[in-house]
């Protein structure tokens, strides 16, 4: 629990106590500023609450004010019914908020509280403690009170007679399997014992019946004798040379692959760095996705400190902090540490969950591009990844670096859950002890119960859940709908999603891919709740792959002159088109419908679109380049995949104007910001007047909107996740551009974004009016003001 926790009393910490309080009397209780201004970070921007059109109000202790400012006549809206924050156009409401409360927001006095409740065993070195419960997170392949219990992951599937190795789901090993991790590799009786034995690789293959037929391969008949050869003759792989196979002095089979994270090279001969939250902070080892975090520290990323941990090495957001030690005389047969920090609010407090919701995902991926933003090469430098589900975690990153952070629940604002479901995303089929078989292969279904079970476990190991009935919990579904399949003893949280599916119009599942839809989930597990609900929940922009190149080209900055075509277009158009996809559900027809009009290469039976025009794109023919395509087009499509797609971030990044085609879906940040500003939005029923509706824009609104895209592209940018990567490869001595041309950005991003969205519920959720607990916001008594009636 959060309460003032107490550690069991031995003499081992009566030097590290002893060193503290000496440390403490020589600087005074008080550590050197070194965190930078929330400047730096991009989230010292708050929002504050509702006011009422009288100017009068109550404030929490039930006095009433007279407001200081009038919010209206003082920030006024624009043409588009906007005011202008930091450099975005707000909604009218929410842009006075910010505007006239924000700016004035002070830091708040926070008690944090530094665990010290052991565990059994010390988790007997198979696993990381939770000093604030007392409680184990066992590496992969252990479970326990104290990580002892070895568990045996297979990597096959029970066999028979027909399928001796076990029907394919992604795993499938005919080598030595690592049962700690249901991973395959060659063995202790060949030369590379650890050298991945990808599938394909340990069975047989063969050629195709047909000249440009793929190959098949016979998942019943393992393929030992090739891969396992060292004479040269064979395809050998597991005692393969590099040197001699690099030369072509040696064959090996082609199948073969370096799958797993941690090994570079064809032959997976060089052992690199591989990709954990925040790389463990400097505080501890990455193991495959894992922290193994260093005596003292705790947590997904080892950024928490216990008592045991060095006070001079505290992360920065508990930094500067007056420490509160225990005299002497009070020694008990448990000690705590609190730590006085200044804080800005919102303040996010996040679940240390147990690793089967995060780190044991990540651990034991059988890709080691699945659901990571970046990997590392030979050099371990960073390399980052165009996996578009990577958003989650770089948020993730970003709130466990925060200022905004705290350890003291009961000085939260807000409860972060971090349920990795990007993971499930890609790593849902690829191995036995993530089986789906209940669940009948319906992803959905598996996933609703994966956030169940945190959802039951948050609320039976804390106290915070019942405290709003889980309002102030904020869960992340990055899945292609979004959370349309959220149990629904969550759904009073707010949900952070890529696409804001209201079902107004598009009531069902609209994914052409069976196993994500969540029609068949039934409702006394998942209720009768929407996809996404624009007045508790947010949309948040998918990840992009940073890319030094690009800012460096300012493509988002293209003047209106050098913008040549008027709609753009590039992506999968459907059945009607070669490697089209085949279903016709697919985006809800919107692109078949799109390409049927103004489609401007060739269909499968040679045709083009029926409106086809010279400054119009619409195509499934890949560019290389796409880039520089959007930033030669006035305005480009955003419309639907199978939900979601990476088509707004596109446009935005590029400085094109977003056309959005998909009726009663939000996309990022369209509860908060105004759209009217810098997009267009077409009906699905008018996709035939598309071209003519773009054409009545003057050239002085057409101006306006790019002006405005200009003015935001840095919010659908995830910078406060990679500069922190950034600082990470500057102390190896190995950023590259990116980490510099990213670190010079300076407007708000997509963190920044959240964070003032954050403080704008914190005081305009009507809920919240209702709450008597009294706490020191750091903003003006205006912008404290409830609102009275029915509502307040």
């Amino acid at each position: 629990m959060l309460s003032a926790v107490k550690l069991k009393f031995s003499w081992t910490l009566v030097g590290t106590i002893a060193s503290i309080i000496a440390l403490i009397s020589v600087v005074h209780l008080f550590l050197f500023p070194i965190v930078p201004s929330f400047e730096y970070f991009g989230t010292g921007k708050d929002i504050c609450g509702p006011y009422n059109e009288s100017g009068k109000g109550v404030v929490g202790n039930g006095k009433e004010i007279k407001s200081r400012v009038d919010f209206d006549k003082q920030f006024p809206d624009d043409s588009h019914n906007a005011v202008i924050y930091r450099g975005a156009p707000w909604k009218a409401n929410i842009g006075r908020w910010l505007s006239g409360c924000d700016v004035d927001a002070k830091e708040v006095n926070v008690v944090e509280l530094i665990g010290s409740e052991r565990c059994k065993s010390g988790c007997s070195g198979y696993g990381v403690c939770n000093y604030e419960l007392g409680k184990c997170r066992c590496f992969h392949g252990y479970s326990g009170e104290g990580c002892s219990e070895r568990q045996q992951l297979e990597c096959n599937h029970p066999g028979s007679p027909e399928a001796p190795f076990g029907r394919w789901v992604v795993s499938i090993c005919s080598a030595h399997c690592d049962t700690t991790k249901a991973m395959c590799f060659c063995g202790n009786d060949t030369r590379y014992p650890n050298r991945p034995v990808a599938e394909a690789c340990g069975f047989k293959v063969n050629q195709p019946s047909q000249p440009g037929a793929p190959k098949l391969t016979d998942w019943t008949k393992a393929d030992l004798d090739n891969i396992f050869a060292q004479d040269g003759s064979k395809p050998g792989w597991c005692n393969v040379d590099p040197a001699e196979a690099y030369a072509s002095k040696i064959k090996f089979k082609e199948e073969c692959d370096c799958k797993y994270d941690g090994l570079w090279g064809r032959f997976c001969e060089v052992p690199v760095q591989t990709t954990c939250i925040n790389q463990c902070s400097g505080h501890g080892h990455c193991r495959g996705g894992f922290c193994e975090c260093r005596n003292g520290w705790y947590g997904i990323d080892c950024s928490i400190p216990s008592v045991m941990s060095s006070v001079g090495d505290w992360p920065l957001w508990l930094r500067p902090a007056h420490l509160d030690v225990p005299s002497n005389e009070n020694f008990s047969t448990q000690i705590s540490l609190k730590a006085s920090v200044q804080k800005k609010r919102p303040l996010i407090y996040v679940y240390d969950l147990p690793p089967e919701f995060n780190s044991l995902l990540l651990e034991g991926r059988h890709f080691k591009f699945q659901c990571v933003n970046r990997i590392y090469d030979d050099r371990n430098a960073t390399m980052w990844t165009d996996q578009l589900y990577g958003a989650q975690m770089a948020l993730y990153e970003s709130l466990l670096a925060s200022p905004h952070r705290t350890l003291n629940g009961d000085e939260a604002d807000f409860f972060f859950v971090p349920v990795l479901d990007s993971c499930i995303i890609t790593r849902a089929d690829d191995a036995p002890h993530l089986s789906m078989e209940e669940h009948r292969g319906i992803r959905s279904s598996f996933t609703l119960d994966f956030y169940k079970k945190a959802y039951e476990h948050i609320t039976n190991a804390y106290p915070f859940w019942n405290r709003s009935s889980g309002k102030d919990h904020i869960w992340f579904f990055s899945w292609d709908e979004g959370a349309c399949y959220a149990p629904k003893e969550i759904w009073n949280s707010m949900m952070l999603v890529h696409w804001g599916n209201t079902n107004s119009k598009h009531k069902n599942s609209t994914t052409a891919y069976w196993a994500d839809k969540w029609d068949g989930v039934s409702t006394e597990r998942r209720g009768n709740h929407p996809c996404y609900d624009p007045d508790k929940d947010l949309v948040l922009p998918a990840w992009k792959i940073p890319d030094a190149n690009a800012l460096k080209l300012q493509l988002w900055a293209r003047p209106y002159e050098a913008r040549k075509t008027l709609f753009y277009f590039n992506g999968n158009l459907g059945p009607a088109y070669e490697n089209g996809r085949p279903e016709d559900i697919y985006s809800m027809g919107i692109r078949q419908k799109l390409s049927a009009e103004f489609g401007s290469s060739p269909n499968k039976k040679g045709e083009l679109g029926k409106q086809n025009a010279k400054d119009v794109i619409v195509t499934s023919q890949r560019s290389d380049s796409y880039h520089q395509d959007l930033a030669s087009s006035v305005f480009c499509g955003v419309l639907p995949g199978d939900g979601w797609s990476g088509r707004m971030e596109d446009s935005i990044l590029q400085g094109c104007i977003p056309v959005v085609i998909q009726d009663g879906i939000f996309l990022p940040y369209e509860n908060v910001l105004n759209y009217d500003s810098f997009a267009v939005r077409i009906l699905e029923d008018d996709i035939p007047n598309l071209v003519k509706i773009l054409r009545m824009f003057n050239e002085t609104e057409v101006r306006f909107k790019l002006d405005t895209v200009k003015r935001i592209w840095q919010r659908f940018v995830y910078r406060d996740s990679i500069v922190l990567e950034g600082v990470r490869q500057k102390q190896a001595g190995l950023a590259g551009d990116w980490a510099t041309a990213f670190s010079q950005l300076s407007e708000d991003d997509v963190f920044a974004t959240f964070i003032q969205a954050l403080h704008y519920k914190l005081h305009n959720d009507p809920w919240r009016q209702k709450s008597t607990q009294k706490k020191d916001f750091g903003i003006p008594d205006e912008c404290l003001i409830k609102v009275t009636g029915k509502n307040s």
